[in-house]
C-alpha cells in the first residue's frame, strides 16, 4: 500500500536509539546493502528488500533521493512466487505418466513421487514471475518515529526484521499500552501503574 493511495493503512513505530554519524552515510549504506533483487530466473519462492519511492520496480538510492525535507521516505518490497496447486497437479500427473512410461512400470515408490513432484515445483518456479508487494514508508530520524503504510502482519514482521538488519535498529509498534509507556513522559509511579492495567472487555 502507498502512500499516495486513496486510501491507506498506517502502522506505526517509535525507533529506538539512533544511527552514528554520518547518518545519511549509514542510511544509504544500509538501504544499497539490502536492496530488493530479483528472483525471477531462480528457484527462490520469495525475497524481501529495500526499494526507492519513486521507482520501486529499480531500486536507486543515489543523491540521497530517499531525503524528502526533514523525512526518509523509501518502499520495502516483498516479491512472492505463487504456483497455483491446479497448475502443479497438471504438470505433476503429466510427469508421471512420462516416468511410468519410460519405466515400464504401473506404479512408482513414495520417493520417486515426491522426487518427481519436487521437480515439477522447481521447473514451474523458473517459469512463473514474481509477484511484488510494495510497501511504503516515512521514517522521522529526528523525533524517532516511522510510519509503515501496512497493517498485514506479514509485512509487518518483515519489516521489523530487515529493518534491524540493515540499520542495526529495532522498532517498537505502538499501540495505546506502548504509546503511554514509551511518549507520555510517564513517571515511574505511572509506569507502576501502567503495568498493573489489564484489558478491559465490552460486552453488549
Amino acid at each position: 500500500m502507498g502512500i499516495l493511495s486513496s486510501s491507506v493503512s498506517v502502522t506505526r513505530y517509535k525507533v529506538k536509539s539512533n544511527l552514528e554519524k554520518p547518518v545519511l552515510e549509514k542510511v544509504y549504506n544500509g538501504l544499497t546493502q539490502n536492496a530488493i533483487q530479483e528472483i525471477d530466473d531462480n528457484h527462490l519462492e520469495k525475497i524481501v528488500g529495500w526499494t526507492s519511492f519513486e521507482n520501486p520496480y529499480i531500486p536507486d538510492f543515489e543523491g540521497s533521493s530517499f531525503v524528502i525535507g526533514p523525512y526518509l521516505v523509501f518502499s520495502m518490497r516483498l516479491d512472492r512466487k505463487s504456483i497455483p496447486p491446479k497448475v502443479i497437479q497438471k504438470h505433476y500427473a503429466i510427469e508421471m505418466a512420462r516416468q511410468l512410461e519410460k519405466s515400464g512400470r504401473k506404479y512408482l515408490s513414495r520417493n520417486e513421487k515426491k522426487s518427481i513432484k519436487d521437480h515439477v515445483i522447481d521447473v514451474l518456479s523458473l517459469r512463473i514471475p514474481a509477484t511484488p508487494n510494495i510497501y511504503d514508508l516515512i521514517w522521522n530520524m529526528e523525533e524517532s518515529w516511522l510510519w509503515f503504510f501496512s497493517n498485514l502482519k506479514a509485512a509487518n514482521e518483515e519489516l521489523e526484521t530487515l529493518f534491524s538488519k540493515s540499520f542495526r535498529l529495532s522498532l517498537v509498534r505502538l499501540f495505546p499500552y506502548t504509546t503511554a509507556d514509551l511518549m507520555s513522559g510517564l513517571s515511574d509511579a505511572d509506569r507502576d501503574l501502567l503495568l498493573q492495567l489489564s484489558p478491559t472487555k465490552f460486552t453488549e
